[in-house]
């Protein structure tokens, strides 16, 4: 029982500590829904390095136009290679948006235009995660709608 004494105030430090690493950062919904214009913007560098760099390290993408989840930034960086030489352009059709404590969810339907003039429309979700200094996306699921 004295072990246990001593030791609760080093673990109740440890633990004020962290929380304090933990403070939410404040956003709203108009930021997280620039996060999808951020991302359609490097889209439309053409450059698959400025798309994966808006990813976290860890994430996962699920795309549209790939059986193949993309779990690296390798792996991120060939799918979007190939994806940008359609030179797609998307458009937020509609979107529901929730925020947590640093991180966020944007869920809905967008439609990509391509430079050929053909269009898809898909479904979306992008969470996001906020790393102390910027928000990132941790995943990001797309499917082509099912009904044409």
């Amino acid at each position: 029982m004295k072990a246990i004494a001593l030791l609760l105030p080093a673990v109740l430090t440890v633990c004020a500590a962290q929380a304090q690493d933990i403070a939410c950062r404040k956003t709203d919904n108009a930021e997280i829904a620039r996060l999808f214009e951020q991302w359609n913007d490097a889209l439309k560098t053409r450059q698959a390095d400025k798309v994966v760099a808006l990813y976290a390290q860890d994430s996962l993408l699920l795309p549209t136009l790939s059986n193949t989840p993309r779990q690296t930034p390798e792996a991120k960086l060939d799918y979007f290679q190939h994806f940008l030489a359609k030179q797609p352009v998307g458009r937020i059709d509609s979107q529901v948006i929730r925020i947590g404590c640093n991180d966020a969810m944007a869920s809905g339907l967008y439609t990509f235009r391509f430079g050929d003039g053909s269009m898809a429309a898909a479904r979306y979700t992008f969470t996001y995660g906020w790393d102390g200094q910027r928000w990132l996306i941790t995943s990001h699921h797309s499917s082509a709608m099912p009904e044409r």
